[in-house]
């Protein structure tokens, strides 16, 4: 059975013509799960399936350019005649109900009409279909987390933003496909509240693990993906390529 990915997005912190945030498709059988929300994902996601027909949404951490569209997608599925048969389950970080669905929001539909929602910690998991997920507590500036994918014996991981750390490495053991953020030219430019890897920090994560390729994401403008994807093929040494809006990667 297909297992594949289809990127969405994967530009920071804004998107750009033809280049929205951070977002991915997991397909695996016959479920269907949008991975990240960033700017410009939902209108992407259309090009490969209707978003009514999702069966879950998980979303890594808060920053807007890897949740922002939540609330796009909610306006589209409440109001804008896609069909919606039952509310989609949504698994993300503490607070994120609070944030784009709080007392406040300003919608005429109730939002359990739409989303079935649930927040997530440190230890859980979950199936969607045959599609087991689990996830790890990454290095970012508030809660964000790792994900990894299993799917008859075949394993995606998927960094969400992150320094480089040991919980990550071990989530990703083994993996066939790790798609990991390159957004930093140097390790110089973390400070407490930014966090992020360089290409050479995320082949070394990837090497670590053991993985079979790597995919580079999340690259900052200022660097380029070409460029990122060069210098962590090099640092690799195995298979490495960029993520690119609306293609897909069968794993």
């Amino acid at each position: 059975m297909t297992f594949s990915l289809t990127v969405l997005g994967a530009a920071t912190p804004y998107p750009a013509p033809d280049a929205a945030c951070s977002g991915y498709l997991l397909r695996a059988g016959a479920a269907r799960v949008w991975v990240d929300a960033g700017f410009g994902t939902f209108a992407n996601l259309q090009r490969h399936m209707n978003p009514a027909e999702l069966d879950a949404i998980w979303i890594s951490h808060l920053h807007l350019d890897h949740s922002h569209d939540l609330q796009t997608a909610f306006y589209g599925l409440a109001y804008g005649g896609l069909g919606l048969e039952a509310p989609i389950p949504v698994y993300g970080p503490p607070g994120w109900v609070a944030k784009y669905f709080g007392e406040h929001a300003g919608h005429f539909t109730d939002v359990t009409e739409v989303f079935e929602m649930h927040e997530i910690a440190e230890d859980w998991s979950g199936r969607v279909g045959d599609l087991r997920l689990s996830v790890c507590r990454v290095e970012h500036s508030q809660p964000a987390y790792g994900l990894r994918a299993e799917y008859e014996g075949r394993v995606l991981v998927y960094s969400g933003d992150t320094a480089p750390c040991e919980s990550l490495v071990e989530l990703a053991a083994g993996a066939d496909l790790f798609v990991c953020e390159a957004d930093f030219d140097t390790p110089e430019q973390r400070t407490e509240y930014i966090l992020h890897s360089t290409p050479e920090e995320a082949a070394q994560m990837a090497s670590d693990a053991g993985v079979k390729k790597l995919m580079v994401t999340h690259v900052a403008y200022s660097l380029g993906i070409e460029a990122a994807t060069a210098r962590a093929a090099a640092a690799f040494g195995g298979p490495t390529i960029s993520a690119r809006d609306n293609e897909t990667h069968e794993i």
